[in-house]
């Protein structure tokens, strides 16, 4: 019998108000200290305050779009060619892509100070939405390096 591998994503379920697996993930990275309840009630908190400022659209389809717009195409890695390490600019999988949104996402959010964390994160969710932010300024700065460091792309065809 052989153990097989199998990924979180197989066991995630969908959260219970949007039937969403991308909202249970946002909760769940969110989640401080095992406390689920509390991340739960932030993001729906965030959701339900999204509801409020775009009234022309459903909050799922504000934060879908969100994502999205944070997701990183292209990301740089170091590589250690000779006596030399060179930033290398490699393809983002899409499962890294939804991982690093959503954690860039959370950790703009964590360095705001001054409102309620639920405000803060809604925020966040419709500056995204409109392409602008912490967030997006991330995906911005990430792409602007690979561009810049595209001469050494072809370092890039050796895996770790």
């Amino acid at each position: 019998m052989s153990l097989e591998y199998k990924s979180t994503e197989v066991y995630l379920q969908p959260d219970v108000r949007y039937r969403s697996v991308l909202v249970s993930k946002m909760i769940n990275c969110l989640m401080h200290k095992g406390k689920k309840s509390v991340a739960e009630k932030l993001v729906y908190q965030a959701m339900d305050h999204l509801k409020t400022r775009f009234e022309d659209k459903e909050p799922l389809e504000i934060l879908e779009t969100a994502i999205n717009n944070v997701k990183p195409l292209v990301e740089v890695k170091s590589r250690r060619v000779g006596g030399a390490t060179y930033q290398v600019p490699i393809e983002v999988s899409k499962k890294r892509q939804m991982s690093l949104a959503i954690r860039w996402m959370i950790e703009a959010v964590r360095n705001k100070k001054g409102k309620a964390a639920y405000l803060k994160f809604a925020d966040e969710i419709s500056d995204a939405y409109k392409r602008q932010g912490v967030s997006v300024t991330k995906r911005e700065n990430t792409h602007k390096m690979a561009e810049a460091n595209k001469a050494f792309a072809h370092f890039g065809w050796s895996r770790y």
